[in-house]
């Protein structure tokens, strides 16, 4: 899979963030170590989001209205 990421040089090296992926940032001292952290990152990001998903198939789900 391809996602697109948004790289900013910064006065440390390089922040990298996921647009499609909330919260998925990462940082590396030149861009390819940069690139190369997000993709780990991505990854990561990934097998938390199904862990959740399997999670939530074995419970129930319920609304609550606040």
């Amino acid at each position: 899979m391809t996602y697109r990421v948004v790289l900013h040089e910064t006065d440390e090296g390089f922040a990298v963030s996921v647009p499609a992926l909330v919260g998925c940032h990462s940082q590396g001292r030149t861009e390819q170590e940069a690139l190369e952290n997000i993709a780990d990152a991505i990854r990561e990001y990934l097998a938390a989001a199904e862990d959740e998903r399997l999670a939530a198939e074995q419970g129930r789900v319920v609304e609550i209205e606040v």
